[in-house]
């Protein structure tokens, strides 16, 4: 079956990327490793990291592909495969996978969406910067260390207090809403 995917060279996309089983803290125990493997793809098949954020089972993440490519599929191929091959086999493997050579680590698809204008981009950011918080990992969103928002305090795009005390954001939407 082929599915249906945006497929806007150069363009910005926003990207969920869930393990198979949900419960597991895989991606911040091995956070090194996924960093690797990120960073040779980009290497390799260049994008641009506009915003992430890592949790235990998944990952949120915008990139902005290189003019003329819109080919992110490869890229998630590669990082997935390539993650996987570092981590000892110890994941139940199903028939399925099994006949296909696949290991049990990440699920098959990914959501993917084209960004279509400068709202929705801050948006997708705001929910990737809030997404600690409203899984319960911590109260500030400053305080989950596998997140690009310590980029953007840095380079004094908000605040340290973005989302948490006297901010007030989209009403909490975060990209929830369309």
């Amino acid at each position: 079956m082929r599915y249906r995917r945006a497929d806007t060279k150069g363009g910005t996309y926003f990207f969920t990327v869930n393990l198979a089983e949900r419960r597991n803290r895989l991606l911040v125990d091995e956070i090194d490793k996924l960093r690797n493997t990120m960073n040779k793809v980009k290497h390799q098949h260049p994008y641009k990291l506009d915003a992430m954020v890592v949790l235990p089972d998944h990952l949120h993440v915008i990139w902005t592909l290189p003019v003329g490519d819109n080919d992110y599929a490869r890229r998630w191929m590669l990082i997935k495969a390539g993650f996987s091959r570092q981590i000892p086999q110890r994941e139940r493997i199903n028939d399925s996978r099994k006949a296909k050579g696949e290991r049990g680590i990440w699920q098959r698809r990914y959501w993917e969406h084209l960004i279509r204008d400068e709202r929705d981009y801050e948006r997708h950011v705001d929910y990737i910067h809030y997404n600690p918080v409203k899984h319960g990992y911590v109260e500030r969103a400053v305080d989950w260390p596998y997140s690009s928002i310590h980029q953007y305090i840095k380079r004094g795009d908000i605040s340290k207090n973005w989302g948490f005390g006297d901010w007030h954001g989209d009403e909490g939407a975060f990209g929830e809403r369309s």
